[in-house]
């Protein structure tokens, strides 16, 4: 290694800093500080001599940067003089860098019109997004319907245990801890009234009808739901799905109808325990509070509680276990290359999903209530 040095010459209101050797790392802390102790306020023109440099290293590149620009911000004139080759194409590929990475867009706080029009244009894009993975899911559920034989029935019965069998134990706890609450709550207000017995009306009918599908879809949108997200999301990180595309899978036929079908199937089963559960823990308060006994709480019920409240809340299924599972699907596929991408989409597949049940359920009711069913 050459030996470095520099020379600091005044003359007038001129000043030459010439540099030999090699500017490196090593050295330039040091003639850092001999720039500094100089008093150049009387000063118009600096040279920066390069001439005798044998050898600069990134950071003296970037060194000589900024003490250009130092000296420029204090109003006075710089030249900077090399003959060496391959020390000018370092300093210019440190200042094409410097320049390129110092273009800050300037950033302006956008008003409120904009920001709902930003907001908007995204919200539009999502749904022509949501659209597209709609029509791409109903193509391949047709060729499901045309060429039966491809549907994948043991990837179905394993959807069926994961998301539904597997669903029971929280389901009907779930309900039974409903129907126990409603009933224990409307038990105070009959009792007030002498009329115990309508418990049974009040709870059968707002059970079978809304309480247990939407209950139970919720539920499954929080656990099912987000593992589909999840687990979809995973294996797009871990480019499984570009795997399967290249081996000639379609992931649509290997990996969503298969969740899809099975969440329709469960879903309305899961709502059935449910009712059963809720109606169970309902006779228990009724029987303990009211004084109802199980014999009369069922005579009372296969009297006043018709089958169409019941077929109703089961016919809900379907469309709610199609809403989740879609959405849940659908999450996962947005998810991007990383871990947080997972949590943010599981989050909004879960919200998004209980959203559209209770919408869902909504105009069920609206439906059902101007049909007089």
């Amino acid at each position: 290694m050459s030996n470095s040095s520099l020379k600091i010459l005044h003359i007038d209101n001129k000043l030459s800093l010439i540099f030999k050797g090699e500017l490196n790392l090593n050295n330039i802390s040091q003639y850092q500080n001999q720039i500094d102790s100089i008093d150049i306020k009387d000063l118009s023109n600096i040279v920066i001599d390069l001439n005798s440099i044998d050898f600069i290293d990134s950071a003296a590149a970037i060194f000589i940067y900024g003490l250009e620009n130092n000296l420029l911000y204090k109003d006075v004139k710089i030249n900077t003089v090399c003959i060496n080759t391959e020390v000018i194409d370092m300093l210019l590929l440190v200042k094409r860098d410097k320049e390129s990475s110092s273009k800050i867009e300037n950033i302006t706080k956008r008003s409120l019109i904009e920001k709902i029009g930003a907001h908007t244009h995204q919200n539009y894009l999502g749904f022509l997004s949501f659209m597209a993975f709609l029509g791409e899911l109903f193509t391949n559920k047709a060729h499901y319907i045309i060429s039966p034989k491809n549907i994948r029935l043991k990837e179905i019965a394993f959807e069926i245990n994961e998301s539904g069998i597997k669903a029971l134990g929280i389901v009907a706890l779930t309900s039974f801890l409903i129907g126990l609450v409603i009933a224990y709550q409307s038990a105070y207000q009959l009792k007030i009234y002498g009329a115990n017995i309508f418990i049974v009306d009040m709870l059968g009918i707002s059970v079978l009808r809304e309480l247990s599908p939407v209950i139970t879809a919720i539920v499954i949108a929080g656990r099912s739901g987000s593992a589909f997200t999840a687990q979809i999301g995973a294996m797009k990180i871990t480019e499984e799905l570009d795997a399967m595309r290249t081996m000639g899978f379609d992931p649509y036929r290997f990996l969503v109808l298969p969740r899809i079908v099975a969440l329709i199937i469960t879903l309305p089963i899961l709502i059935f325990v449910s009712d059963m559960m809720a109606i169970l823990g309902g006779m228990l308060v009724a029987n303990i509070d009211l004084g109802i006994t199980t014999e009369l709480f069922l005579d009372r019920f296969n009297e006043v509680i018709s089958f169409k409240h019941f077929m109703i809340g089961i016919s809900k299924g379907p469309f709610f276990a199609f809403l989740i599972a879609t959405i849940g699907i659908y999450r996962g596929l947005m998810v991007k290359n990383d871990t947080q991408s997972i949590g943010f989409n599981t989050t909004k597949s879960v919200v998004e999903s209980i959203f559209a049940v209770i919408v869902c359920d909504a105009i069920f009711s609206i439906i059902f209530t101007s049909l007089g069913i």
